[in-house]
This record gives structure tokens, C-alpha cells and sequence, in this order.
């Protein structure tokens, strides 16, 4: 059994449905449910539920930013060239203009987060599965 089974239920926001619209930059499943689909906010604001193993491919966000406000599980956040960080619920994480990173779940727990993004995403690789594996 995967560790935060309890966080596929919804942790503060509802888990949302399978996330289809981006499930070809995911590695494993990932659910989405809006927040703030507002035309006259220019900030997207989402809760992404991760499965165990879970992750999305590196990204840039260009014009813009994210925040992440992890709500649950146990979850990775890295940045091109820097070491990996371990997320938990209460963890904050500012991605700035221009930052190549990815994000998603452990191996072996569910992971939940807020996203609060602005900007135009350019998706690129996904994280290698060597290199997610080493990570502990």
C-alpha cells in the first residue's frame, strides 16, 4: 500500500478528475480540479493530485511564475542544476520566470499541491527514469 492513501480523496479541495488535458507531460496519473477559472484573472489556480510515482516533465514557465502549496502527501520539487527537494504538506515553493524545474509525487506516496500559475507554460522532457529513481 502507497503511503498518504488518504490524499486521493481530497485533502482541502476536491482531487478533481483524471487530468487529461496534460497527461501527455505527466509520467503516471495526475487529477486536476480548478479553482480559480476567472477570464478576467490572468493566474491560473489549480489543485493537482499526484499517484505514487507521478511526476511532470521539466517545464519553464515564461512571462510569469508558479507557487506551490503542498497540501498533503510526500512529494519532489527540483530546479535544472540543483539538488532535489523533498515536499511536505506546509511546504511553499516560488518558481520564477524563466525556471526550468518539474514537480510530483515519491515513488511510493501520493502527493497533493495547489498550483498557482501565471504565465505560458513551454513543456520539455520528461524527467528521466534513472534519475527519478535515484532520488530518496
Amino acid at each position: 500500500m502507497a503511503k498518504n492513501e488518504e490524499v486521493k480523496n481530497g485533502v482541502i479541495f476536491p482531487v478533481g478528475d483524471k487530468n487529461v488535458a496534460y497527461q501527455d507531460v505527466f509520467t503516471g496519473q495526475s487529477y486536476l480540479q480548478g479553482l480559480v477559472n476567472d477570464p478576467d484573472v490572468n493566474v491560473g489556480v489549480g489543485n493537482v493530485t499526484f499517484e505514487p510515482g507521478c511526476r511532470n516533465n521539466w517545464h519553464i514557465h515564461h512571462n510569469g511564475f508558479q507557487i506551490l502549496l503542498v497540501t498533503g502527501g510526500e512529494g519532489w520539487y527540483q530546479e535544472d542544476g540543483q539538488p532535489a527537494r523533498r515536499l511536505h504538506a506546509g511546504d511553499v515553493v516560488v518558481t520564477k520566470d524563466g525556471v526550468k524545474h518539474w514537480h510530483g509525487a515519491t515513488k511510493d506516496s501520493w502527493f497533493s499541491h495547489v498550483a498557482i500559475t501565471a504565465g505560458t507554460p513551454e513543456w520539455l522532457e520528461p524527467v528521466d527514469d534513472a534519475h527519478y529513481d535515484a532520488l530518496d
